[in-house]
């Protein structure tokens, strides 16, 4: 159950950013990417140069309303990509069979989607994210992945209520658009 909770809570960490949760992920193991799959291929020189540059853009151009455009095309297209090799990653350091990796990577992906298309509507609905919600976003997602390996309790926790409210919005923006057609 513990495992199952790490996972939920670095697929929704990959459901916010990209680079940064597998960043802090990589550098927290002290065999850098060797369990990540995909990225145990290539040299870790190179995945570290990669993943902080894109961290660095994503921290940065984020806050802008220009760059959350530009990255939620990226972010949405790459984000069940890396919430299911998190996820697979994380099951794989606990041990998992390869059938219930792969079961638990497909679950990571669909998470990581899920939230990922609930910020791009509310991107829309408010015509841009506000700053704040941006930081708080960049922080939960830092927390989630080390909740994952120092608390899976907590961060599965914290995923589970991201999952609810993800829900619970997408219900909030079908009443709004409901209301706006009918107009």
């Amino acid at each position: 159950m513990i495992e199952i909770l790490a996972v939920l809570s670095v697929s929704a960490a990959a459901g916010m950013r990209i680079a940064l949760p597998l960043l802090i992920m990589g550098l927290m193991q002290g065999d850098l990417w060797q369990q990540v799959p995909l990225l145990n291929r290539i040299q870790p020189p190179v995945v570290i140069t990669i993943l902080t540059a894109w961290t660095i853009l994503e921290l940065f151009v984020s806050k802008q309303l220009w760059g959350q455009r530009l990255l939620q095309f990226v972010e949405l297209l790459f984000s069940p990509l890396v919430g299911a090799v998190m996820a697979m990653a994380v099951a794989g350091i606990f041990h998992q069979t390869q059938q219930l990796i792969w079961i638990l990577g497909v679950v990571g992906g669909l998470l990581a989607l899920v939230l990922q298309l609930v910020k791009v509507g509310w991107f829309y609905r408010l015509q841009g994210l506000p700053t704040w919600a941006v930081l708080l976003e960049d922080i939960l997602c830092v927390l989630l992945v080390l909740f994952a390996f120092k608390a899976p309790n907590s961060g599965g926790l914290i995923a589970l209520m991201l999952l609810w409210l993800a829900i619970r919005s997408s219900q909030s923006w079908y009443q709004w658009y409901k209301g706006k057609v009918q107009s």
